[in-house]
């Protein structure tokens, strides 16, 4: 890790709150909820796992989960969120497609409507519960605000743990932003 101080939760406010990724009463109201844990120190992930918590991320989760398209509705819905209204997203669905030759994969279709635009992002799928996440990442992508809004999704990635299992998790930053939190945080985005 490039930044060889101590990861806190305050430390991460601290960071963002000087980046201008979060407003300082964001940091207030985020470090106040996890006062307890406020100067513990975070492993790597843990560090990628905070921005959500402050508001700037989202988490695809790695293990199962329930349904498939009530799930990326939901991850597609969040991503709008932190958006800030600039985009909407309906009619999310999930086709699904054939079956590989061998049965262990599907070729499904994840289709949605971006501000009324047909958007289909391929996804292939190993079990009903579980997320494509190559194809999780390009749906979010998809939403980026574009126009004058220099922010994007951008994947953080961090030194990983051997045998670790991980969320993935994605930042909506503007490229300054992104280079100021490589810098402060010891993460990549990319």
């Amino acid at each position: 890790m490039s930044n060889m101080q101590t990861m806190t939760y305050a430390r991460v406010g601290a960071v963002l709150e000087k980046a201008g990724v979060v407003a300082p009463e964001k940091v207030r109201q985020v470090l106040a909820e996890y006062t307890q844990w406020a100067q513990d120190s975070l492993r790597p992930y843990e560090v990628a796992c905070a921005l959500e918590s402050f508001g700037i991320a989202l988490s695809i989760h790695a293990d199962d989960i329930d349904y498939l398209e009530p799930g990326y509705e939901y991850l597609l819905e969040r991503a709008a969120e932190l958006i800030g209204g600039a985009v909407t997203v309906t009619k999310v669905r999930l086709v699904e497609g054939d079956r590989s030759p061998d049965g262990t994969s599907r070729d499904d279709t994840l289709e949605f409507e971006r501000n009324g635009i047909a958007v289909a992002v391929p996804a292939e799928h190993f079990s009903d519960e579980y997320y494509d996440h190559l194809a999780a990442t390009e749906a979010i992508d998809a939403l980026n605000p574009g126009g004058d809004d220099t922010r994007t999704f951008r994947y953080v990635d961090f030194p990983r743990e051997k045998h670790g299992v991980y969320d993935t998790i994605v930042a909506l930053v503007t490229p300054e932003q992104a280079t100021a939190l490589e810098k402060g945080l010891g993460l990549t985005l990319r």
